[in-house]
């Protein structure tokens, strides 16, 4: 009995942590070690990214969806992450982009690094930059409306997490119903 309860607590466990999210008619699964954090606003979910040995700061993956027609067209969003990168010498720092699919939806993707402006968003009290960051984005386009990834954080700790990464992209399909 008491290894029956065992199984069952721990398979509990695991359907916990491999919980799928969704929206626009989208779900998606986080990856293993991302860790869900509270609802905020305009986001569907937020994940916390621990920081790997030689960063100090975690990273986090912000999955926004804002409605049907909402958020603004592909092309400004990328735009918009792209200006949040800065070389030394403060000029906006090249950025690979490129378009693809996943499970049928159209996906565009962005991989930038350099000096981040963009914490805190549009209602920061005060711009911030932070040297040594990068952003992995991805934009899907759902049947409800844009999805809009953002996984953003200390070089390092990005990198280490890229395969993470696109195991969420890979994962985003159909709901059903």
């Amino acid at each position: 009995m008491q290894k029956a309860l065992l199984a069952f607590a721990i398979a509990a466990g695991v359907a916990a942590v491999v919980s799928a999210e969704s929206a626009a008619g989208v779900k998606w699964t986080a990856p293993a070690g991302w860790k869900a954090e509270a609802a905020r606003p305009m986001r569907a979910a937020t994940y916390a990214v621990p920081p790997v040995s030689g960063d100090s700061d975690p990273a986090e993956c912000g999955v926004y969806f804002f409605g049907p027609g909402q958020g603004g067209s592909v092309e400004a969003n990328i735009d918009r992450w792209r200006s949040q990168f800065t070389d030394p010498n403060g000029r906006t720092t090249p950025a690979k982009i490129d378009k693809g699919q996943v499970h049928g939806f159209r996906v565009t993707r962005i991989d930038t690094s350099g000096s981040y402006s963009g914490m805190g968003g549009p209602m920061a009290a005060k711009a911030q930059t932070v040297p040594g960051y990068r952003l992995l984005g991805a934009i899907v386009e759902a049947p409800g409306g844009n999805i809009f990834v953002k996984f953003t954080g200390p070089m390092k700790t990005i990198t280490a997490n890229q395969q993470k990464f696109e195991q969420l992209l890979a994962s985003f399909q159909p709901s059903q119903s």
